[in-house]
């Protein structure tokens, strides 16, 4: 039995419930019901701050919240939340990303000037909205674009949004396939309360955050420990967590369980050789 699976035995007895930012018809909604089941009860939040609160609060089981995308690479605003999260990382979902772009009932492809969009679905579709003389419009959600398109009726104004967003907020979709990468996929992490739910059988990913020691070739050291124990590095991050300019942390993900004798002596390596070590989670890896 996959530990994916087995969290869901722990909550077949009830709903349950996630929080995502957003809106209901949002692909974070669309990855809610994907990852777990189409009766699962998806909380609207504001921010990924919001979504976070919630499972910390005991309101909801889980926060699904997208960490990067094939096309338009890393969620920033989401990174400068990681050093400070209290809560771990249970799980990813790979959701395939299929832009529309919508209109409302009255309008027409031609007629369309400015679309609004989250920024990464703008950012996916920049080539298609180029081609077709559209401006984008960045606003927080993709969904909720899709709403306030509605809310408008204003036909020279559309959305980058999904078939979901159009069939909730009663639109046109005006043209189908609007994402420049046709293989484009959104990862999202599952975050909740520790989970201690390891099976024989199933391949783990492990994510950590680390900050170096200001000297030299101090990040090359950080990274062989994994190589010196043979651990593949699947993943490596740069970036600069919110109010702290002067420091540079690293996000990596790599195969395998802190159980793993090969992980456990990487780990005790790294930590000998840099300031900060915080291991996000442990969880069953997925794949697109």
């Amino acid at each position: 039995m996959s530990a994916h699976k087995k969290l869901r035995e722990i909550y077949m007895n009830k709903k349950i419930k996630v929080s995502f930012q957003g809106v209901i018809g949002a692909y974070s909604h669309l990855a809610c019901v994907n990852h777990f089941s189409s009766d699962v009860i998806a909380i609207e939040c504001e921010t990924f701050q919001d979504a976070m609160d919630m499972v910390e609060a005991n309101e909801v089981d889980f926060a699904l919240i997208p960490i990067e995308n094939k096309t338009a690479g890393r969620v920033d605003e989401f990174y400068g939340l990681i050093p400070s999260m209290k809560l771990q990382i249970v799980g990813e979902h790979y959701q395939k990303i299929e832009h529309c772009l919508l209109g409302t009932q009255e309008s027409s492809l031609e007629k369309i000037e400015v679309a609004y969009s989250h920024p990464q679905g703008l950012a996916q579709c920049r080539n298609r909205l180029r081609g077709l003389n559209i401006d984008p419009i960045a606003k927080y959600d993709t969904a909720g674009s899709a709403k306030e398109v509605a809310h408008l009726q204003d036909s020279h104004i559309g959305a980058i949004a999904s078939s979901l967003a159009a069939k909730t907020y009663g639109l046109k979709i005006l043209k189908e396939n609007m994402e420049d990468e046709k293989e484009n996929f959104t990862r999202f992490l599952v975050l909740g309360k520790k989970q201690d739910i390891v099976e024989e059988h199933c391949e783990y990913k492990t994510s950590l955050i680390f900050k170096i020691n200001n000297i030299s070739s101090s990040l090359y050291q950080a990274l062989g420990a994994f190589a010196n124990n043979g651990v593949n590095l699947l993943k490596i991050e740069s970036y600069i967590p919110l109010k702290k300019r002067d420091e540079s942390h690293f996000h990596i993900d790599v195969d395998g369980s802190p159980s793993d004798q090969s992980l456990k002596r990487a780990l005790i390596a790294l930590r000998a050789c840099v300031q900060e070590l915080k291991i996000l989670g442990t969880y069953e890896k997925a794949y697109n």
